[in-house]
């Protein structure tokens, strides 16, 4: 490497690799003109998939903000397919179950995150129907559990509001949230008639 006044010059930070993929040494693609496209598509896919994992639409988004042909786009997403470096429906397997376990989410925010990536319909069905009703009612208990000391000294209606809509935002149906903070606050000794009703609150 080249040296200045006796000390070894730093190689910019976005200098280029020998490496025939056409790709800066971050991972990120080549802007030159004669950069192939395809080797370009790679980078920014491989880049994308060390990162975190994706999906297809995600990487054809990705790659087409750079200025990728759909052609060319289309065929190495095809390939990656095939090799099983990108699977949309493991992906939302994966990101229902996590994103559950994780966040407390319920189907409806579950697929809409999963639509919001671009994971077509039918996958995102099936994926949120590996969570079942149970499991999203247990899961509901759990939220108002955790939260339901915090609301204490606060009358019963505002307490079932900020449960309720807690569990709103997560995703869940009124009716079950109504349901599972209402059970809630009469196991903790508040007085069924201080509750509001389900059409009212």
């Amino acid at each position: 490497m080249p040296t200045v006044g006796g000390r070894r010059r730093r190689r910019p930070a976005d200098a280029r690799d020998d490496g025939p993929v056409g790709a800066l040494r971050d991972g990120s693609a080549s802007d030159e003109p004669d950069a192939d496209p395809e080797n370009v598509a790679r980078a920014i896919a491989l880049r994308k998939l060390a990162a975190a994992p994706q999906t297809r639409a995600q990487l054809d988004d990705a790659m087409a903000r750079r200025g990728v042909p759909a052609e060319v786009r289309d065929r190495v997403l095809d390939r990656f397919d095939d090799v099983g470096l990108i699977d949309d429906a493991m992906f939302a397997r994966m990101w229902v179950e996590s994103r559950h376990t994780g966040r407390g989410l319920a189907k409806k925010a579950l697929a809409h995150e999963l639509r919001r990536r671009g994971v077509d319909s039918a996958l995102v069905d099936e994926a949120v129907a590996q969570l079942a009703p149970e499991q999203e009612e247990t899961t509901a208990r759990a939220l108002v559990a955790r939260r339901l000391r915090s609301t204490r000294g606060l009358d019963a209606a505002t307490r079932t509001r900020r449960l309720a809509g807690m569990l709103a935002r997560k995703g869940y149906p009124a009716g079950l949230s109504f349901r599972v903070v209402r059970e809630a606050l009469e196991r903790e000794g508040v007085d069924e008639a201080e509750l509001p009703s389900e059409d009212t609150w």
